[in-house]
């Protein structure tokens, strides 16, 4: 078998959709997992009849690649990145890279560039955004680092990027963190867009009385506008549709209104503040979901403190047209908001 054109390490759901839209693309690809048990999986199932090899140890996974080796890691940001970063370098040779493509602290990657600059290797952090599918049919890619290791990418990364008017989705953001600093002030972004939708779908439902099938055709139809046509709109229009086996009632309904978040939000903020770039509904949004996770002094709260009663009596199809034109505007805002950050 012949030496593979790239590497993949990290067989969760992202790193096995990356990896099949890789090789899709026409580029022969090596895989490993920590977990051999994965991998053996991910062989027999996903891979089945593809042109991928399995390695079983990070020697063999090296030694199946061509240089200089170009090598993603879709691991757990953190200690994880820099545990397998650890592990390849004695393996590795001067022009061969490494592409952290999880959320990664962009304070992180500035880091493990320079080390890794220092030793003759290129490292690039990589934002990726859209998603499991995205990841596998085309996903909007922002990579930054090492200059010469973007360029030795860049004829794959235009092949597996979402491919849109304007051509593929991805472009060199610049050195150092630059394309997780994207990353993070497009996930801050998107906290302010989800919050938004939140405190639309919260009016309709309270102050309206909306049901979840008027609900459904209320976000359905905002989703064939050029206003708020996306995928994030599209999907709140679906999960009022899906009904809980259990209990017969609206999915919508039963799940717990207690949000966690994975630390991009809040690192937009913390970027925010500390370059004096005023930021409020991404703030906001954030915020809402730190308030969110005190759910039972929230629940105690509300026996003490009781919030508007009664329902809106006036034109409903005016009103849902004004929620809908602030929840444009607002996302407006909150777009503007990172732009203005970046």
């Amino acid at each position: 078998m012949t030496q593979r054109t790239f590497g993949v390490i990290g067989l969760a759901v992202m790193g096995e959709n990356l990896a099949l839209n890789v090789e899709s693309r026409g580029f022969p690809i090596a895989v490993y997992n920590r977990t051999a048990a994965k991998t053996e999986k991910f062989m027999a199932e996903r891979a089945q009849g593809k042109d991928v090899k399995a390695a079983y140890s990070l020697e063999e996974f090296v030694q199946a690649l061509e240089r200089p080796r170009k090598i993603l890691v879709m691991v757990k940001a953190g200690k994880p990145v820099d545990a397998v970063i650890e592990q390849l370098k004695p393996l590795l040779e001067p022009g061969d890279m490494i592409i952290d493509g999880g959320n990664s602290l962009y304070q992180d990657t500035e880091r493990r560039t320079k080390d890794l600059e220092a030793t003759g290797l290129g490292f690039v952090g990589m934002g990726v955004s859209g998603g499991e599918e995205g990841a596998l049919n085309g996903p909007s890619l922002m990579p930054g680092g090492t200059s010469s290791a973007y360029k030795d990418l860049e004829p794959i990364l235009v092949k597996i990027a979402a491919q849109v008017d304007d051509g593929p989705c991805v472009t060199y953001i610049g050195p150092g963190g630059a394309g997780h600093y994207v990353k993070m002030a497009h996930n801050g972004i998107e906290y302010g867009d989800m919050q938004l939708i939140a405190e639309a779908y919260d009016v309709l439902k309270n102050a309206l009385g909306l049901d979840h099938k008027q609900l459904h055709e209320v976000f359905a139809e905002w989703n064939t506008t050029d206003e708020l046509n996306s995928f994030l709109i599209e999907i709140t229009a679906d999960i009022f549709k899906y009904i809980d086996p259990e209990t017969n009632g609206p999915l919508v309904e039963m799940i717990l209104d207690a949000a966690g978040q994975k630390g991009t939000g809040r690192w937009t903020v913390v970027s925010s503040l500390e370059l004096g770039v005023s930021i409020p509904t991404i703030y906001a949004a954030v915020n809402a979901r730190v308030i969110s996770s005190f759910k039972d002094q929230r629940v105690a709260a509300a026996k003490e403190i009781t919030g508007p009663v009664g329902k809106y009596d006036g034109d409903v199809k005016a009103f849902i047209t004004k929620v809908r034109d602030a929840l444009y505007c607002s996302k407006m805002c909150s777009y503007a908001q990172g732009m203005a950050l970046l």
